[in-house]
Parts: structure tokens; C-alpha cells; sequence
């Protein structure tokens, strides 16, 4: 009676084949190098055959047969084209094979970045980005690995001991017996061995993520570890990450150079008992041919028969790198959900159409019995809201801290998804968002403010400056707009980081603003005049602010006012 095979073997088996499908459709785009590479590799395997016998017929003819030197020129030239050729064609599969793992790290980035962007900001809140960068880099070289190392064997194993075994057989039945039998030995152990180099494998990857994440918060929060004298703490907590990444890589490597020495091993055994059939043969103590073999016919056995295993000895080898690649696969999984798909080819999307007359002329917003929950909070802070915006209409969100002012904002931007309800835009129109922590990274301010428009020309980048009242504090800067700033806007204060967002959402130039306190930390006399050029630039947008200043609630024509007690009320008055 058979055993039903257990549900959790079943379920690990499929994993690792969807795994394997997806890590094979990551070079799709290079199918034909990947397919010249296999060519390459599994000629130069099969002029091997050529090599052993243009070998094997010149110690047969020069020491045996005494034939004169100019007889064997012939082949001695054949021998070196050989060798000639086969060097290039080595070098040509080690080309295309690489051309095949890069194709293969830039779709893994390409699908990994995409997923993040598809995620949103709100998920990347809660993520160690440390972690997530470890994707881009050693999950992307354990894909190169098995693109450059693992695959290109894997069609070698298949084609060239075949080759090999049927030109032995050729000459000598009983050596190919021999090959036959003991060739199962090495993939055996390869795929018991293979098992625990894939958990090991993902367990480092894991362990070095997780380092990454430590090392990478700690670095940004330096200056807070030294303020609490925490600094000599948090150098112990690095050096225990360091420690872990440590056993894990060790316990990687052990298991690699153990299964290889096995490996090598029973190869070694397995070309023994060839030169010791064809040894024993030639002193007349074992015959199972009515002639004994010829110096050239054990020559040509006893050359082909490393080869034989030699394919087999580099799949054992790079067969870690497979182990590694489906660990990748596995920390791709677990960190972003799911393991990022092609993306779906434009063609195949609806064409974009005009607005009907109706939609033309409908508010750009409209909020129907919308019900919000923040990422991770335990109870709604916005219940059964209802409210429209007019074309050149500016809204304040008004109420204390925690009554949903912000998470409104995110919802209204796309970010955060109702748990009821509905928010409608009108067909065609863009949507902006200024958030209280505007991202700035390390480079200039220019720079930071093109990311909204690349190709903006220097007097543009100027007139959104004025108008978010950047150049109040640039002017006084050694370089003004191309002065350089630290990541996350170091050297800046909380007011003058919050400009730079502002201005680079105007260069951006959407038809709905969302502005979330973007007056905080300004003195009247600058709060006053970004007003009064917001009320110029966003003449015929939508603008909706929340605020806690009594300037921005006046400067809005209307105020929706939240609150934080039990259920909110929501009401509509005119400032």
C-alpha cells in the first residue's frame, strides 16, 4: 500500500516550482543568448570527443604503431584547431551567459521597484528600507549567479555526458557500462546536499537583510543614539547582526565545500575503477573483449572518462548558486507579499477616451459616506463623510490632532483605500499631494525640485521657488538653488524642508492640491506671502489644506471641520 505524500511536502514542492518558473522568466528578454550560450557550451562539450581521439590515435601512431612524425601532422593540426576552437567557443558562452544574468538582475530590479511603487508610500512607512534594499543587491546576485553559473551547466549535464557516453561505447562497452552506472551517484548526493544548501541559503539572505535594515535605521538615527549616549549599546547590537551574518555564511559555505569534496569523491572513484578495468585488461587478468583493448582505445577511454563526470562535478557546483537563487526568490516573497509578475503590456490596456460632456462639467471631487481607518489603527477616524469641491475652490480640513485630517488628505491622493465609501475625480485630472515630511534627498536643491519636472528650465524652477517662498532662504545660501543638502532635507529647517515639497509639488503643476500644514514653522510675515502666491498659482484648482492656522483657515473660502470625540461629526461652513 503507498503512502500519501505529506501536505506539507506537496505544498514546499509546488513553492519551489513556481519559484523555479518565475526565477526562469526573469531573462525572457534574453532568450536567444541564453539559447547561444547552451549551443556554445554543448559544442565545445562534444569536440571534447574530437580532442580525446585526435589525442589518443597520436600516442597510438607515434609509440605503438612508430609511424613517422609526418604522418601525424594532420591530426597534431586538427588537435590544435580544436583546442582553438573550443577557446572561443568558452569565451562565447561565458559572454553570453553574462549578458543572459544581466538581462536577469535588471528585470528582478525593474519587477521589485514596480511592486514597491504599486505598494505605496504608506506600506513603505512600515518597512525597514535597509531591508528592502538588500533586493536590489545581494537577492540580485544570487540571480546572476544562477544565470551565469547554474543554467548554462544545466543544459551541459544533459547533452554532453549523453555524447560522451555513446562514443565510449563506441570503442569499449564495458568502460560505458561503468560510466553508466556510477554516473547517478553525483546527482544523487547533489540533490540530498541540495535540500540543505536552499535552507541555509535563504537563512543567510534573510540574516543579511535583516543586518542591512539594523545597520541602515541605526545610521540614520545616529545623532539620536548619541544625544541619549546610546552609541557604544547600539555598536554592540551591530557587531551580534554582524555575528549571525557571520555563522549563517559560514554554515553556507560549510555545507557547499563538504558536498564537494564528496562529490569529487565519487568521481574519483568512479575514474579509478575505469583505470583499473583497463589496467587489469592490458596484464591479461581480466578479459571480457576476444582482443585486448589497444593503447589508443584506453587512451581515449581514460581521457573521456573525467570528462564524463566533469559536467556533473560543475552542476554539484553551481548548484548552490540554484539554492541561493531560490532563497532570493523565497526573501522576495516574504518581504514584498508575492513575487512581483511581468508587467502587463500597455497594448493590452483600455485606450485612454475623452470625457463625456457630463463628466466635463462635474465637480473634479466628490466624497460619498467615506469611512477611513489608518494603516494599523484599531478604530475609524472618519465615518459616513460626505462633501463636494468646485473648480478654483479652496478647503480647509480644520479640527485637533488624531480627528483625520491627514489621513483624509492620503485617502483623497490614492494612497490609503476607504473601508466604505467613495471619492470620485473627475476624468483627466491630476491629483498633487504635499505631505507634513517631504522626502528630500542628498544633492542640491535643484535637483530635489526637478524630480517633479526633469526637463524644467531654470526660470520655471525659479518662479515656483518664489512662489513657495524657497527663495526667501535660498537667496542667502553660498550657491541659492544649487546649493547642496543631506538626505532627508539635513541642514534645513522643519519650515524650509516643507517649501522645497511645496514648490516641487507647483513645478509639478496638478489640477487638485493637497496640502497637509504646509504654513507649520513659518513666521507671519512668511506665512502671509505663501498664501497670497498660493491664491495666484492655484487660480482654477482645487486646493485642500489642513491646518491648525487661523491665516490658512481664513485664506480658504471654506472649512470642513472634523472631530475626535467617539463618531465624527462632519459640518460644512463658509469661512
Amino acid at each position: 500500500m503507498s503512502i500519501p505524500p505529506d501536505a506539507s511536502t506537496i505544498e514546499t514542492s509546488a513553492l519551489r516550482r513556481r519559484r523555479l518558473a518565475w526565477l526562469n522568466g526573469l531573462a525572457a528578454s534574453a532568450r536567444s543568448r541564453q539559447r547561444l550560450a547552451a549551443l556554445c557550451i554543448c559544442t565545445s562539450g562534444a569536440l571534447l570527443i574530437g580532442q580525446a581521439a585526435a589525442i589518443a590515435w597520436l600516442i597510438q601512431a607515434v609509440l605503438v604503431e612508430r609511424r613517422p612524425l609526418a604522418a601525424a601532422t594532420p591530426v597534431l593540426l586538427g588537435l590544435l584547431a580544436i583546442l582553438a576552437v573550443r577557446a572561443l567557443l568558452g569565451s562565447a558562452t561565458q559572454a553570453a551567459a553574462g549578458d543572459v544574468a544581466d538581462a536577469a538582475r535588471l528585470t528582478l530590479r525593474e519587477r521589485v521597484y514596480r511592486r514597491l511603487l504599486g505598494l505605496g508610500p504608506l506600506w513603505l512607512r512600515q518597512q525597514r528600507s535597509g531591508e528592502l534594499g538588500e533586493l536590489m543587491l545581494a537577492h540580485s546576485d544570487a540571480v546572476e549567479s544562477y544565470y551565469a553559473g547554474y543554467q548554462p551547466v544545466r543544459v551541459e549535464v544533459v547533452v554532453v555526458p549523453l555524447l560522451i557516453l555513446l562514443a565510449v561505447a563506441w570503442v569499449d562497452w564495458v568502460v560505458a557500462l561503468i560510466l553508466l552506472f556510477t554516473a547517478p551517484l553525483v546527482p544523487f548526493f547533489m540533490m540530498l546536499v541540495g535540500w540543505g544548501a536552499e535552507a541555509a541559503g535563504r537563512a543567510q539572505l534573510g540574516e543579511l537583510a535583516r543586518m542591512s535594515g539594523h545597520f541602515a535605521d541605526r545610521i540614520k538615527g545616529l545623532g539620536l543614539l548619541r544625544l541619549y549616549g546610546r552609541g557604544e549599546a547600539e555598536l554592540e547590537g551591530v557587531a551580534i547582526a554582524a555575528e549571525g551574518v557571520r555563522e549563517r555564511t559560514m554554515k553556507v559555505l560549510r555545507i557547499a565545500f563538504l558536498s564537494s569534496a564528496v562529490l569529487e569523491f565519487f568521481a574519483s572513484v568512479s575514474v579509478a575503477m575505469v583505470a583499473l578495468y583497463l589496467g587489469l585488461s592490458y596484464l591479461g587478468l581480466m578479459s571480457l573483449h576476444a582482443a585486448v583493448p589497444t593503447l589508443g582505445t584506453g587512451m581515449f577511454c581514460l581521457l573521456l572518462a573525467p570528462e564524463f563526470y566533469a559536467p556533473l562535478r560543475r552542476l554539484a557546483a553551481h548548484y548552490h548558486d540554484r539554492a541561493n537563487a531560490l532563497g532570493a526568490a523565497a526573501e522576495v516573497e516574504r518581504l514584498l507579499g508575492e513575487l512581483p509578475a511581468a508587467p502587463v503590456d500597455d497594448a493590452a490596456a483600455p485606450p485612454l477616451r475623452a470625457p463625456e460632456p457630463l463628466e466635463a462639467h462635474a465637480p473634479p471631487l466628490v466624497v460619498r459616506d467615506l469611512v477611513l481607518r489608518p494603516v494599523g489603527a484599531q478604530h475609524d477616524v472618519v465615518q459616513q463623510l460626505s462633501f463636494q469641491i468646485e473648480a478654483g475652490q479652496r478647503l480647509a480640513l480644520v479640527g485637533p490632532s488624531g480627528s483625520g485630517k491627514s489621513t483624509l488628505l492620503e485617502a483623497l491622493a490614492g494612497w490609503l483605500p476607504p473601508r466604505a465609501g467613495s471619492i470620485v475625480l473627475r476624468p483627466g485630472l491630476e491629483v498633487g499631494y504635499a505631505g507634513q515630511r517631504p522626502y528630500l534627498f542628498h544633492g542640491s536643491i535643484a535637483d530635489n525640485l526637478r524630480l517633479a519636472d526633469p526637463g524644467a528650465s531654470d526660470a520655471r524652477l525659479h518662479a515656483v521657488a518664489e512662489a513657495a517662498q524657497v527663495m526667501r532662504f535660498a537667496a542667502h545660501l553660498p550657491q541659492g538653488l544649487d546649493t547642496v543638502i543631506g538626505e532627508r532635507g539635513f541642514g534645513l529647517s522643519g519650515g524650509e524642508a516643507r517649501r522645497i515639497g511645496l514648490a516641487r509639488l507647483l513645478l509639478r503643476d496638478p489640477q487638485i492640491l493637497l496640502l497637509d500644514e504646509p504654513t507649520a514653522f513659518l513666521d507671519p510675515d512668511t506665512e502671509a506671502a505663501l498664501l497670497q502666491t498660493l491664491a495666484a498659482f492655484a487660480r482654477d484648482r482645487v486646493v485642500v489644506i489642513a491646518t491648525h492656522s487661523d491665516a490658512a483657515m481664513r485664506w480658504a473660502d471654506t472649512r470642513l471641520v472634523l472631530t475626535a470625540q467617539g463618531r465624527a461629526q462632519l459640518t460644512e461652513e463658509p469661512a
